[in-house]
């Protein structure tokens, strides 16, 4: 049987071996966490290229609305018009 010495030390030994990996793991989390920075940073910047393309698109989806909208005004007068003609006539 190993004398009380001899565990002291074996559990000294344990104890640094086991603050060394504390460390390690902490280092790890740390780079972890810079990484996971970093990424979130690239996926920030391409939401806002993509709020720039559909910000771009939705103004040029209300112009030809726009135009849509002012040419069925168009010919709604035109057979309104034209039905009006016909019938005044």
């Amino acid at each position: 049987m190993p004398s009380l010495e001899e565990r002291v030390a074996y559990l000294e030994g344990r104890f640094s071996e086991h603050m060394q990996t504390v460390v390690a793991l902490r280092d790890d989390s740390g780079l972890l966490r810079t990484d996971m920075n970093r990424r979130f940073e690239q996926i920030d910047q391409r939401f806002d290229r993509i709020d720039g393309r559909i910000e771009s698109l939705d103004a040029k989806v209300d112009r030809q609305f726009t135009w849509l909208v002012g040419l069925q005004m168009a010919t709604l007068l035109a057979v309104v018009a034209a039905v009006l003609g016909a019938y005044f006539k």
